[in-house]
């Protein structure tokens, strides 16, 4: 042990070496903490305006993409395909965006998984022109690229956050997603017209906006995302650490907490992920066989993507006030009441859909924040991008198998069965975080 610690002090001395300085502009951020709040401040607003374009772009998929592929193959059987490229996509991307933020920067990162979406929109457009199936799968995979980042800017916003900011930048980088994410379903009337008149499918309309929405919010983020939140974070953290004074014993300590943090919040994160996936994937299907136009489903389905972001700032403070823990078990009952509503609900009535789907996006939203927020807890900047990254992966990988299982299971039984079996199994976030609060008290006792 004694070894060890001599070979980290010797590392220590030489970052104090002068050849091994940072440039005068990062050590002004290291050494002044009104700085670092500055740049708090003016990420989040860069991360804002990124994300009223992402969320418009976000929202054409979930909207028309069950839809665009029931029209292209003639069955329901593999409707809820298109939600499982997508988050297939998401997950290749959110792994892929993890790494090269935690390498170049989130600026690189997220503005390259945005324009890379971009291009999947165009490709989907293109698809739909040609009645090209396979170019139609492949676009979507490439279309995740944008959900991707869509979802990891929410982790910009908190790398320079204090530990009392975190859940609510969080929700700060969500709640500006409304903007553009409530907007975009309701514009897939318009946006089908407006193709149609230039030749275009109609259920293409909305990739026509998502194109643009996602293209913008990357050359947003590329061109304004500078300093780099996380590279200034990253710096800040080294500098605290050749102060501390056995950083060997200090970071050996936290490794136990940091693992037990990242499990949980991962767990929770896959069950809110799974059950809204599948319940909202099959929504706008079952709508469709009801007698429900497209303007009707752009109607349940913004308000939603309304109710998965709207509540953010709300929700931010309440995981800041009181516990991640508490919101975590809320997300469970809330998840809970939107699946034996949606399985109750009369195929006429949109007003009980629509209360139905705000639940299931009020009951993610609870836990993609409590479990990002111990995400960011549990993690240092030095690996911070790269794990957020990966567990992204999972969050995506479990959408994907929500999605593309929705369909089968509707086909096998009924819309109603999926709601229920979604609603049940938000249950298991109950004895997940139980079974975290217990393991805490052992670790404090002993």
């Amino acid at each position: 042990m004694r070894w060890r610690y001599s070979f980290l002090q010797k590392e220590v001395s030489v970052s104090h070496n002068p050849e091994n300085s940072k440039p005068a502009w990062l050590q002004s951020y290291i050494d002044s903490p009104e700085k670092q709040q500055q740049l708090y401040r003016r990420t989040l607003l860069v991360v804002v305006i990124s994300q009223i374009f992402g969320g418009a772009g976000l929202a054409a998929g979930i909207t028309v993409g069950a839809l665009l592929a029931q029209d292209m193959l003639g069955t329901d059987s593999f409707a809820g395909i298109p939600a499982a490229l997508l988050t297939l996509g998401s997950a290749g991307a959110a792994l892929l965006v993890g790494r090269i933020s935690q390498r170049f920067g989130r600026r690189f990162g997220l503005a390259g998984g945005f324009l890379t979406g971009g291009i999947g929109a165009i490709g989907v457009i293109v698809a739909a022109i040609t009645s090209n199936i396979f170019l139609l799968f492949a676009s979507l995979l490439i279309y995740g690229a944008g959900f991707a980042s869509n979802l990891q800017a929410r982790y910009a916003g908190t790398d320079l956050a204090k530990p009392k900011q975190r859940a609510t930048s969080i929700s700060i980088a969500m709640v500006s997603t409304t903007f553009g994410a409530v907007a975009g379903p309701n514009m897939v009337g318009v946006m089908g017209r407006f193709a149609t008149s230039i030749g275009v499918p109609a259920l293409a309309g909305p990739f026509i906006l998502g194109a643009a929405a996602f293209i913008l919010a990357g050359l947003v983020l590329l061109a304004f995302l500078r300093p780099d939140p996380l590279k200034v974070a990253e710096a800040i953290a080294n500098g605290q650490l050749l102060k501390s004074i056995n950083p060997l014993e200090k970071q050996s300590s936290n490794i136990v907490i940091n693992k037990r943090g990242i499990v949980v919040g991962a767990t929770i994160m896959v069950l809110t992920q799974i059950v809204m996936t599948s319940i909202m994937t099959m929504t706008p299907v079952y709508m469709k066989h009801h007698g429900h136009g497209l303007s009707e489903v752009g109607m349940v389905i913004g308000f939603h993507i309304g109710a998965m972001y709207l509540p953010s700032l709300v929700t931010g403070i309440l995981v800041d006030k009181i516990g991640r823990t508490a919101m975590s078990i809320a997300s469970g009952a809330t998840l809970l009441a939107a699946g034996i509503l949606a399985a109750s609900a009369p195929a006429d009535s949109m007003l009980v859909l629509i209360i139905a789907l705000s639940l299931l996006g009020l009951g993610w939203n609870f836990g993609l924040i409590s479990g990002t927020a111990l995400i960011v807890d549990s993690t240092s900047p030095s690996t911070r991008a790269k794990t957020q990254g990966t567990v992204d992966v999972l969050v995506a990988l479990a959408g994907a198998s929500g999605g593309a299982l929705s369909g089968m299971v509707v086909a096998q039984t009924s819309y109603a069965g999926l709601s229920f079996a979604g609603g049940f199994l938000s249950l298991l976030l109950i004895p997940v975080v139980i079974w975290s609060r217990s393991n805490q008290r052992i670790t404090e006792k002993s």
